[in-house]
């Protein structure tokens, strides 16, 4: 369990957050379709991207039957991934989206995703104490929970070496990690993440394969 903002949430190994009182799950940077859009531009990727992560989001969604579902933005990585999607791919959507409210929050890579994918579109959604968007405000935000970022921390513990994605939180806002597939990190001791969090006053919560491991952002290298 995590708190922002006093709210608690379920930080799921997935990198799903999920919110009980709600009945509300949470994703970010889902980017499907990255591996044909990278394909256009020459570059060979598997292309298994899309349905690795709706197979990874289906579990996720039948583990906790939430009511609503909100997709932090960039859930496609570019604005005519929705067109590429195969039929297979879109009826695998559609019945995820079956029976439960669905909320798409654009990002920098689908400003304007397709309208026929179903569900609602908006900049961001606020729900009590929480504020839910694609990219983190600047420094005094507080109840935001925000994707873009995509943060992995780096962890040195008698010699070895550690990496992985995490739940990035001071308590006051939350930067959760990249879902898709095909998504890489971004460390958490970049220089981006400052005007997220004050300093190095934030903690990192490290998915591992059966539980997280938190560390403080001061214990993390670059």
């Amino acid at each position: 369990m995590l708190s922002v903002a006093g709210v608690s949430l379920v930080a799921d190994l997935s990198g799903a957050l999920y919110w009980p009182e709600r009945r509300m799950l949470l994703v970010a940077d889902l980017h499907l379709e990255k591996g044909s859009a990278c394909a256009l531009r020459g570059a060979l990727l598997p292309p298994f991207d899309t349905a690795e992560t709706l197979e990874r989001l289906a579990w996720v969604v039948a583990y906790y039957d939430p009511a609503v579902v909100v997709a932090l933005g960039d859930s496609f990585h570019d604005s005519d991934g929705a067109e590429r999607l195969t039929p297979e791919d879109r009826a695998h959507l559609a019945s995820l989206q079956r029976g439960r409210d669905w909320v798409w929050i654009a990002g920098n890579h689908d400003p304007a995703p397709a309208r026929d994918l179903g569900g609602t579109f908006t900049r961001e959604v606020r729900d009590g104490p929480l504020v839910l968007r694609h990219e983190p405000g600047g420094p005094g935000t507080t109840g935001e929970i925000a994707g873009h970022l995509h943060p992995c921390a780096r962890v040195v513990q008698r010699g070895r070496s550690l990496t992985r994605r995490c739940f990035a939180t001071d308590g006051r806002r939350l930067v959760m990690p990249a879902f898709g597939a095909f998504t890489g990190g971004l460390n958490i001791r970049h220089a981006a993440f400052d005007t997220v969090f004050d300093g190095l006053g934030f903690t990192a919560h490290l998915i591992g394969d059966s539980r997280l491991f938190t560390f403080p952002a001061s214990r993390c290298v670059g």
